[in-house]
């Protein structure tokens, strides 16, 4: 397991580079992790701890901010179990029923399951511009041709306030 931590307005003791350690490494033992990425930050009294957890099928991702870094990292690591959790019990479900009885006519579907399709036309526009029609159609997001570089982009709606593009690798 590569882990990766950064740190913005703090310096990474060692005391706090072994909690991390200490209470990511128990992922480890659940699924097989490619990648660890921890961010820690400071902002005058507030802490905040952003971990993001690659696997080779899954993205585990959590966040908690609070006035105590340690406090933060226990809130995020329960957050990510949480999620693992849940994750578990998804693929758990798919293998559960009686084979021996038909499956009903009228079934829910899946929460991940595609409930419904929407086509629309991709027309070469700039950053700016996508920018402008997401904020008119009151959307969180919007897929767009870039006109520089003749990919689909999409700009999103950060947590935050901000925007945020997405852009293929070159």
């Amino acid at each position: 397991m590569k882990t990766t931590i950064k740190g913005r307005n703090l310096e990474i003791t060692p005391a706090l580079k072994e909690y991390l350690e200490k209470r990511l490494g128990k992922f480890e033992k659940l699924m097989d992790i490619d990648d660890v990425v921890v961010a820690l930050q400071v902002n005058k009294e507030r802490h905040k701890v952003e971990v993001t957890i690659l696997t080779a099928n899954r993205i585990l991702r959590g966040e908690q901010e609070g006035y105590d870094m340690y406090a933060c990292i226990d809130g995020v690591a329960d957050k990510l179990e949480n999620q693992f959790g849940k994750y578990k019990g998804r693929l758990s479900k798919k293998g559960r029923g009686n084979k021996d009885q038909p499956a009903p006519v009228f079934e829910t579907p899946a929460e991940d399951a595609v409930i419904r399709t929407k086509s629309f036309s991709v027309k070469p526009v700039s950053v700016e511009e996508a920018i402008m029609q997401m904020n008119l159609l009151g959307h969180t997001f919007f897929a767009f041709t870039n006109e520089e570089s003749q990919q689909i982009n999409v700009v999103y709606q950060r947590k935050d306030g901000g925007i945020g593009l997405l852009e293929p690798e070159k």
